[in-house]
């Protein structure tokens, strides 16, 4: 029998987030050591203190756009994924990890938001949507950490993350029609993905009710 080879395509797929079909490391499930110092987390920290950075740029404009402030929105947005795969390669996971990074995507959506709300660089209606959507996600997470229950990603809410965040981004740069669409899709998965993660939530919780 053949040894297995630990660079073949199955774990090409995983270390690039491809394939999720694994169970999240224990080391990111409740109960655990936050381990907040990690690489991955760094990045997160980092992104969280680029916040207030994209929104002192923003409002610095006349009407919201400005290639710095996209420049550090997308950057912010990038550094969801680098986190990740950052933690794929160094086999650092955290329950600050797990913690830290929905929380920060949050926010970012959220901020990019507000400062297209302001500007009116996005139909309001989508952004209504979009910050209500955000708000039920952040309270979903409370409600499950009350409970003993995460929140684990689904498909349709990893999806929704690029057109949202591509929308905003595109918004900040050259409002138009290609940056509304690209939110409205993005808004139709996650609500969606709201609607799954909720119903999923409420069973786990009632099945650890029952026990």
């Amino acid at each position: 029998m053949s040894e297995k080879n630990p660079f073949g395509r199955g774990r090409t797929r995983r270390l690039f987030g491809l394939d999720r079909s694994a169970p999240p490391p224990r080391s990111t499930r409740k109960g655990e050591p936050l381990n907040p110092w990690t690489v991955p987390n760094l990045v997160g920290y980092v992104r969280l203190a680029a916040l207030p950075v994209f929104l002192v740029l923003a409002y610095s404009t006349d009407d919201g756009t400005s290639p710095a402030s996209a420049m550090v929105f997308w950057a912010i947005a990038a550094g969801d994924y680098l986190d990740g795969f950052l933690a794929r390669v160094t086999g650092q996971y955290s329950r600050m990890g797990a913690l830290l990074d929905p929380l920060v995507d949050r926010l970012t959506i959220l901020a990019g938001a507000v400062v297209c709300w302001s500007f009116e660089l996005l139909p309001r209606w989508a952004l209504a949507l979009l910050a209500l959507r955000e708000l039920t996600m952040l309270y979903l997470a409370q409600y499950g950490l009350r409970h003993g229950v995460d929140i684990e990603i689904n498909w349709p809410g990893r999806i929704s993350v690029f057109p949202i965040m591509g929308g905003i981004f595109l918004a900040l740069l050259a409002p138009g029609w290609v940056a509304t669409a690209l939110l409205v899709w993005g808004v139709g998965m996650a609500i969606l993905a709201t609607v799954l993660y909720a119903r999923a939530g409420m069973r786990a919780v009632r099945a650890g009710t029952a026990r």
